[in-house]
């Protein structure tokens, strides 16, 4: 009755298959941005706010921000290339989902456009699959 699937889920065939890898795309998406981001990337990320303290209890750097960021957006891009099979679309991931999260930092967009943005970017990545763009 159910089609098994199998992780990556690759380029969709068809409306079902789409829907499923936007469903998976947005699961990955709400467990990276909010159980695996935490205060310390949530803070952090953001070159606004006061540098979070380091485990270790030394000072943090003052660019400490751009490891964090970056390392928030490369767990999003993992989950994209995990999903999908895609380095391209991980690497496209990385970037746009650092874009998006410097806007939201600057104060250019707000919450609600962020994850707005975070979906509407996955589902162009299941467009570009579905056309055959790249392979999945």
């Amino acid at each position: 009755m159910f089609e098994t699937l199998t992780i990556p889920l690759g380029a969709p065939t068809g409306v079902v298959s789409a829907f499923l890898l936007l469903f998976a795309f947005a699961i990955g998406h709400a467990f990276a941005d909010f159980p695996l981001q935490g205060d310390f990337l949530s803070r952090g990320k953001n070159r606004h706010a006061t540098p979070p303290a380091l485990a270790d209890g030394k000072v943090s750097p003052a660019n400490l921000w751009i490891y964090l960021m970056s390392a928030h957006c490369l767990i999003h891009a993992g989950f994209v290339w995990i999903v999908s099979g895609s380095a391209v679309l991980a690497l496209a991931e990385f970037i746009l989902h650092w874009l998006i999260d410097a806007a939201k930092c600057e104060g250019r967009t707000s919450f609600a456009t962020d994850q707005w943005l975070h979906l509407l970017t996955k589902a162009a990545y299941v467009a570009i699959l579905w056309a055959g763009l790249i392979p999945g």
